[in-house]
């Protein structure tokens, strides 16, 4: 599986223009994506982090990583997930950094979600749906969550996001609107990010393989 990963990293090298500043997501996919950017760093004008864990990966090469705020819209964004269903709409944060992975993906003009073939399913649930949540509402959600969609949310213990907040992880569902339950789990008060990324999916998909796909 690890080669799958590193063929879809390395294929989504070719979305990279020069003098671009890049959106880079969290993983071990994008792991590979940034080792292969590292060759071309002196082609781009930067980068932006989704993670802490990979701002670490990309200074270790000698990439400079930017603020969003100084680097305004982005060009391309290159990030994996944890499912993909026939729309591109993903489930995401299965490394806890889905609020600031959805952040650059609004940001971006073109999101590339890279990932391996185990990761395609018909229908969104079989992951558990990360939800990032503000730690005094961890309970509060969690009932909200059940009462509305029947789902069982496990707090992730133990796992604290870089921005401070914990993570529920909602098993059981069968996710047939992903775009409609975005929005309904978004309104419950202490919800800070929820792990769809369904009303922004991806605009192409690399599945890693021999030779890679590329789903637009």
């Amino acid at each position: 599986m690890s080669e799958s990963k590193r063929l879809a990293g390395e294929q989504a090298i070719e979305f990279v223009e020069d003098g671009m500043v890049v959106g880079v997501g969290t993983g071990s996919t994008v792991a590979y994506f940034i080792d292969a950017l590292a060759r071309i760093r002196d082609r781009i004008a930067g980068v932006v982090s989704s993670s802490e864990q990979s701002t670490a990966r990309l200074r270790g090469h000698g990439i400079e990583v930017l603020d969003l705020n100084a680097a305004g819209p982005l060009p391309l964004y290159v990030d994996g997930a944890d499912e993909c269903d026939p729309q591109r709409r993903l489930i995401k944060g299965g490394g806890a950094a889905l609020t600031r992975e959805k952040i650059i993906a609004q940001a971006s003009e073109r999101f590339v979600c890279i990932i391996d073939p185990a990761k395609q399913v018909d229908v969104l649930g079989r992951f558990p749906l990360p939800v990032e949540v503000i730690p005094m509402a961890r309970s509060l959600v969690a009932r909200e969550i059940l009462a509305a969609t029947g789902g069982q949310p496990v707090w992730r213990e133990g796992v604290v996001t870089d921005n401070g907040n914990w993570v529920l992880d909602v098993h059981g569902l069968r996710i047939v609107d992903p775009v409609a339950l975005e929005g309904e789990l978004n309104q419950i008060p202490g919800v800070v990010c929820v792990g769809l990324f369904a009303r922004r999916p991806a605009d192409v998909v690399i599945v890693g393989g021999q030779p890679p796909r590329v789903l637009r």
